[in-house]
């Protein structure tokens, strides 16, 4: 995932604080930080209360309708930590290349990752279906 690829990230607070935790011991890549695509977005991302975040952030467990840009299919794709992760029905986790390229995006930004099979995937985010800020939820 290369970061330069979209404008700065936005994460709440809380999402910050479990996913820092989450990468911090030891549930996380085993690249050093300055390697790590996740650490570096938490690293710069800005952070806002669960409350105040904009209802087009990715956050976790949002629903996005993201566009594959080189062959153009749309796929939904639900944001989990790694112990609710079914790829095959589109929850991807936080720690995956696709998961950790998500993350605090915008309707409208691109992300890029490279796959576990070293192939290079550019999508951009179409549509948040669900977010669970904007329906209430802010602890999920």
């Amino acid at each position: 995932m290369h970061l330069e690829d979209c404008r700065e990230r936005t994460l709440t607070e809380l999402d910050h604080a479990r996913i820092t935790r989450l990468t911090r011991s030891g549930g996380g890549p085993s690249r050093s930080r300055s390697e790590d695509p996740l650490e570096s977005a938490l690293d710069g991302a800005s952070l806002v209360p669960s409350r105040s975040v904009a209802p087009d952030v990715v956050t976790m467990y949002s629903q996005v309708l993201v566009r594959d840009l080189q062959t153009s299919s749309e796929h939904r794709l639900t944001l989990c930590y790694p112990a609710d992760a079914e790829p095959e029905l589109g929850r991807v986790s936080v720690l995956s290349p696709v998961g950790a390229g998500l993350l605090g995006l915008r309707v409208g930004d691109e992300a890029s990752w490279t796959t576990p099979g070293g192939e290079q995937r550019r999508a951009r985010v179409e549509a948040l279906v669900f977010q669970p800020e904007s329906s209430g939820d802010y602890t999920l």
